[in-house]
């Protein structure tokens, strides 16, 4: 079994929230989950996201941030070069992974990740795992994506699969 985290804080509960049989409460090889700390005073919030000395930082490649509209399903794609690392800031999306690597101890691991503005949680996406996310709140969402590698618009280090289709994973929201 992989190790659950490297990070200082306990990883946030995976699979905990979910009625999906395929998602899996142990972290996939190379995931790391990091609780952000909120710092609140008179004058606002304070949130540190990503620090060079966090123990997955892979290295800066660029910041950009990505919306979602409510009920809209972005996935499943993954990256040959390049790490994430995501925050969801305002909304809040049903982040899903899927480890599809060859020779990984945890290949056909599905794991989910509920990120929100009350929830604020990184979670740090490894190369060449499958990754998606649905909108689940009433309004747009907006994810910041610090990644490892810069953008190439000439050849795209991108590679996807249809949203419902063969990965084991439902997107659907269950109710309770």
């Amino acid at each position: 079994m992989p190790p659950r985290s490297t990070t200082v804080d306990p990883p946030a509960k995976v699979g905990e929230e979910t009625l999906n049989p395929s998602v899996r409460k142990e972290l996939i090889q190379g995931v790391h989950v990091k609780p952000l700390k909120v710092i609140p005073d008179d004058r606002g919030r304070l949130t540190e996201m990503l620090r060079k000395d966090d123990p997955f930082f892979t290295g800066f490649g660029q910041v950009y941030f990505t919306t979602t509209y409510p009920g809209v399903v972005k996935a499943w794609h993954f990256h040959r070069h390049q790490a994430d690392n995501m925050v969801c800031l305002v909304g809040c999306v049903k982040l899903a992974l899927y480890d599809d690597r060859d020779a990984s101890p945890t290949r056909g691991w599905v794991n989910e990740f509920w990120l929100s503005e009350h929830r604020p949680i990184l979670v740090h996406v490894p190369k060449l795992v499958y990754h998606g996310w649905k909108c689940v709140s009433d309004r747009e969402s907006i994810v910041v994506n610090t990644v490892d590698q810069v953008y190439d618009y000439k050849n795209p280090d991108e590679f996807r699969r249809a949203a419902h289709g063969d990965i084991p994973y439902d997107w659907t929201v269950q109710d309770r």
